[in-house]
């Protein structure tokens, strides 16, 4: 367990993922949910791929211990891709990302009901925090549920199911690093991703025009190397310590949003964003504390202290 380097794995996958989500937006005018997981999914075996050959791991790390473990990650995630991936077309990407926040809250709970994690006071009240801050950047949006369209109002629940599915995700990929190597993990998710993202076919895919493809493919290719990030947070860290910073993400959707879609923040979102942070720069100190009051305590126990 090294819970720095799950923290720093966790962050550059928010940022990778954030771009990615940027460039399905981006698409999502014209190509739907369902192909956008495709591509995002299909073209990131080839990232996995090579991330295996550099390690070496080509002729092992594609074999599983528990199937069934992944076939559920893989719906569970994949749901949670296309969920996420509908809304973006419905909402701004800093809304997306703030009703997403829901997720790494959703995961410290269950990695207790779940997992058996130990989840203290502190980190929990933190966790709060976050929370507190999530619903001031929604409320808004909250306050306008009345006179908002439905299209909003639906855009609003289809990022929260997504959010759901995504904390189970967490959770299952949480119980799989117990017994599967990362790659396995990351390759079999794609794979399975990709055949699941095939049944919505008949739903009405079309055919993206040149840009979208460049789009859809580098989202795909982005995709790959943040699934490999997100999964080895996971191994050097508990879920309950690298869920909430989730939270930097809203940091780089503003400025996505802001710079590529004309997404203008309002001062409740900045505020509310604002409070977010805090919270996770609270659980950083707070571990720090804890890993330095442990350190002392093997120094005191050990034959030489």
């Amino acid at each position: 367990m090294s819970p720095l380097r799950g923290i720093l794995f966790k962050l550059a996958s928010v940022l990778v993922f954030i771009a990615m989500a940027a460039l399905i937006k981006a698409s999502s005018g014209h190509v739907p949910p369902g192909e956008a997981v495709f591509f995002r999914s299909f073209f990131a075996i080839p990232v996995i791929l090579v991330w295996l050959a550099l390690r070496h791991e080509l002729a092992t790390g594609l074999r599983v211990s528990n199937p069934m473990g992944h076939v559920w990650r893989g719906v569970i995630g994949t749901s949670a891709m296309g969920l996420g991936f509908a809304g973006l077309g419905l909402l701004p990407l800093p809304e997306v990302t703030a009703i997403g926040y829901a997720a790494p809250l959703l995961t410290v709970v269950f990695a207790a009901m779940f997992l058996g994690e130990e989840v203290r006071v502190f980190r929990l009240s933190a966790v709060a925090l976050g929370m507190v801050g999530v619903l001031i950047v929604l409320s808004p949006r909250l306050s306008a549920v009345t006179t908002a369209s439905d299209r909003e109002a639906f855009g609003a629940m289809v990022v929260l199911m997504g959010a759901v599915c995504a904390a189970l995700a967490q959770v299952f990929v949480r119980k799989l690093v117990a017994t599967e190597r990362t790659s396995a993990i990351v390759f079999w998710f794609s794979l399975t991703s990709t055949g699941l993202a095939l049944i919505s076919v008949p739903f009405g895919w079309v055919v993206p025009t040149p840009t979208e493809a460049l789009l859809l493919v580098s989202a795909g290719i982005l995709g790959g190397f943040g699934q490999i990030f997100l999964t080895s947070s996971y191994r050097y860290a508990d879920a309950s310590i690298v869920a909430p910073f989730e939270y930097a993400s809203m940091i780089f959707a503003l400025l996505f949003g802001y710079f590529l879609f004309d997404e203008v923040p309002t001062k409740v979102m900045l505020g509310g964003a604002a409070l977010v942070i805090a919270a996770g720069v609270l659980i950083i100190w707070r571990e720090r504390q804890l890993g330095l009051e442990r350190a002392k305590q093997r120094k005191a126990m050990s034959p030489q202290g």
